[in-house]
């Protein structure tokens, strides 16, 4: 009777447990989103704030210079090769099996790569500065000098800051996402605050980006000392590299570096296409592409999560628990897309004359309203390429990736050379749209084993459906959309944005997601 009753209460034990587990994936995923909002607001605050001083404070051609020298410097970031991925989805999954020793291979795997990508890219970075005047040859020789400085100081500090991006890797892989949160607001600021004393006393463009170096180099310097203080039970070491470790995470990297080629391909050269180009419209195209940015932060803070959860969930979940997931992740990106896309679109010219002034903003609005559809287009697809990297699954979809780079591209340069920074917005919505046929049409026939849902059911109902609450946008065309004059009035913009979130809560919702929202809102998480 005694040894029925232990067995009683050990079921109930395991009941309790299994049904907690939920609940505590729900709280951990909405806690780091949570993270990762305020890390957005943060941040977004800062890239509202800078380049609107800066554009008040430098000439066109100076801004413009700017932003192709961030440009060129940022190319050293797709020498990551997927590796911070991969360290924080195997930390994950070595954490849930509590496999301590397997995190440490892992993590000291990925510092011995990222310091081989390091040296990589202190050799990408003096090529690129010096090849500047055979990139950018419409632009005034006399920027070279400095453009090729700021190149040098900024490409060197952030091939620096490779090698530490390892550990913000163990902390998301830990799903402790509270600590790159904090180290990413005060990089943020300090950069913000550096470059804004710089112009206030007048200096050129290498000083900006001597300033612009110091900061990056602090910031790696701080990511370093976060893992010694908080982190430091995951020992990286050399002598923790295993030969099995490295050959499984370059082959899990190698077709992210695919993605990542891809990626450059669809975001990395848009700007620079501009420069090369049509450099008088640079400044402009690059006033239109932060607010894009912005959108693009948004959805990859909100997706960042999933991915470990993701990674944990793929061991415990069925294919169909795992597509359902997906559905769910794919219309509340949808939405999420909509709502911070839709204002661009619709309040685009007064948001940028109150932001950059009413020359920048007639210049910027059309390249800005084609980017935001772009990137809501090809966006919308962000939890699926989620959750098959998550699942091991990326390779059956990179045939997407690779024709959205190859479609963008292309098209981009050809249209470029005939309308300008246009065809390049252009050239980025065309891409987008290819990229999410192949996902459709090719790449989630292959990935129904890890994740099982119908096609038609994902688009009809984790797409289709959030665009309800474009209805309005689309009724008011005719009033928002000429560029200089809108002839949306007070009232009509106070119908349009409670028309639009009224049609949000109550189409492209379900109740079940209303009723998590308000959960969530009270603080009573207990919905998966």
């Amino acid at each position: 009777m005694t040894a029925l009753k232990e067995d009683t209460a050990l079921a109930a034990e395991a009941a309790e447990a299994s049904h907690s587990r939920p609940r505590r994936v729900v709280r951990t995923v909405a806690r780091n989103s949570a993270a990762n909002a305020v890390r957005i607001a943060a941040t977004s605050l800062v890239s509202i704030l800078l380049p609107a001083y800066l554009t008040h404070h430098l000439s066109t051609k100076t801004y413009g210079a700017w932003v192709l020298i961030l440009q060129l410097s940022a190319y050293v970031g797709y020498l990551d090769f997927g590796v911070q991925t991969a360290v924080s989805k195997y930390i994950a999954e070595y954490e849930a099996k509590q496999d301590y020793a397997g995190c440490e291979r892992c993590a000291s795997v990925g510092l011995v790569i990222m310091l081989a990508a390091s040296i990589l890219g202190v050799l990408l970075t003096l090529i690129l500065a010096w090849r500047v005047p055979a990139i950018f040859h419409t632009m005034p020789q006399s920027l070279y000098h400095d453009v090729r400085l700021s190149v040098l100081f900024v490409g060197a500090s952030l091939s620096v800051s490779l090698a530490t991006s390892v550990f913000v890797a163990i902390f998301l892989g830990l799903q402790r996402y509270q600590v790159p949160m904090v180290i990413t607001i005060i990089s943020r600021l300090l950069l913000g605050a550096a470059l804004c004393g710089v112009v206030a006393s007048h200096r050129s463009l290498a000083a900006m980006g001597a300033a612009a170096a110091c900061v990056n180099i602090f910031t790696a310097l701080l990511q370093f000392a976060a893992w010694r203080q908080l982190a430091q039970q995951i020992r990286v070491s050399l002598r923790f590299i295993d030969l099995m470790m490295l050959k499984r995470m370059l082959n899990y990297c190698t077709v992210l570096t695919v993605w990542s080629v891809c990626m450059l391909f669809v975001s990395g050269l848009d700007i620079t296409i501009v420069g090369h180009y049509s450099f008088s419209e640079t400044a402009y195209y690059a006033i239109a592409a932060s607010p894009t940015s912005l959108i693009l932060m948004i959805i990859a803070a909100l997706m960042a999560p999933l991915l470990p959860a993701a990674s944990a969930l793929s061991v415990q979940r069925s294919s169909i628990q795992m597509g359902s997931i997906l559905l769910r992740s794919t219309r509340y990106a949808a939405i999420t897309l909509l709502v911070t896309g839709l204002p661009l679109i619709v309040a685009g010219y007064p948001i940028l004359s109150v932001w950059v002034g009413s020359v920048y903003a007639a210049k910027s609005v059309l390249f800005l309203r084609v980017l935001v559809i772009a990137n809501i287009v090809r966006n919308v697809c962000a939890p699926y390429a989620t959750m098959v990297v998550a699942t091991c699954r990326q390779r059956v979809a990179t045939a997407s990736a690779i024709t959205e780079g190859i479609v963008n591209l292309v098209s981009s340069i050809v249209l470029a050379r005939h309308i300008g920074a246009l065809g390049v917005a252009l050239g980025t919505l065309l891409g987008a749209v290819a990229g999410v046929v192949m996902h459709f049409g090719v790449s989630m026939r292959y990935t129904q084993s890890s994740l099982a849902v119908s096609r038609l059911e994902l688009f009809v109902k984790g797409m289709l459906r959030p665009s309800a609450l474009a209805i309005p946008t689309v009724l008011l065309l005719w009033r928002w959309w000429p560029a200089d004059r809108p002839a949306m009035t007070a009232y009509l913009y106070c119908g349009w944005i409670a028309s639009t979130l009224l049609l949000a809560w109550f189409v492209s919702m379900s109740r079940g997601d209303r009723t998590l929202v308000v959960g969530l809102v009270g603080g009573k998480m207990n919905l998966v």
